[in-house]
This record gives structure tokens, sequence and C-alpha cells, in this order.
């Protein structure tokens, strides 16, 4: 429950109780704290358990923290029926990229006779249009 209170957090913590009590009220405040944390976890738990009492026996593996949706993702995940990481671990993006750009840059870098003839239906990016194949310019349009 204080798991993320550190030992000045809770040192802080008591002074501030006993400055503002008193230390002669302090532990019948304690008490009383105490009381109502016990009644409210009975409250919750007899809660917890009449509700799975009316939903029958189809819901006895039905737990309240799978309400939360990371711990419901994070369960049904981990179970791995759909074989999500059989193809996370077959779909490498990094090796994907890798491929790709060294098939761009042999096929850039290689002007061999033998690329010429699968070339010849590619488009010259680097290649600046003749002004004979540029469309005419309309001023006014602009």
């Amino acid at each position: 429950m204080f798991n993320d209170i550190g030992p000045l957090e809770l040192v802080t913590l008591v002074v501030l109780a006993v400055l503002v009590f008193g230390p002669d009220k302090l532990p019948k405040v304690i008490q009383d704290v105490m009381r109502t944390i016990r009644k409210i976890r009975e409250f919750s738990e007899s809660a917890k358990h009449d509700i799975r009492q009316e939903l029958g026996p189809e819901f006895k593996d039905f737990e309240f923290e799978d309400l939360n949706p990371k711990t419901f993702i994070r369960k049904h995940l981990d179970n791995d029926e759909l074989g999500l990481k059989e193809i996370r671990n077959g779909f490498d993006l990094k090796k994907e990229m890798a491929e790709v750009t060294d098939a761009v840059h042999s096929r850039d870098s290689d002007p061999s006779p033998s690329s010429s003839a699968s070339a010849a239906g590619r488009v010259d990016m680097v290649k600046k249009p003749e002004d004979d194949d540029r469309p005419p310019f309309d001023a006014d349009a602009t």
C-alpha cells in the first residue's frame, strides 16, 4: 500500500500528524482510521462475493482486476492464442528497410549494360524534362 512512500516522507507525515492532532489524541485517531479502513475492506469483499454469486458458475474465473484495461490486455496477449509472437518475430522492419536500401543503392550505382535493359520502363527522376514537355505556364492562374 505504501510502496512509493520513502522514509523521509513517512517521517514528515508522522510529524505533521503529531502537530495537527497532538500526542494525546493521535492514538485514538489512528484507531479510528484503522477501523474505517477495515470496514471499507469488509464491504468491498462482501460486494465482490455478492457479485460473483449473482453472476453464476459460468463466471467462476472472473477477476475484478480484469476490469482494468491494461491488466485485461496483458492477460489476453500473454496467452498468445493468435500467434502474435510468431508474427512479431517474423516481421523485422530493420531487415526489410536494409534490403530496400541496398536494392535502391545498387540499382542507382550499377550503370552496367545489363541494368539498362531493365531500366527501359523506368522513369529517371534526376533528368529534367525538356522545354517542350512542360505544360504551358499561365500567370493568371497562379
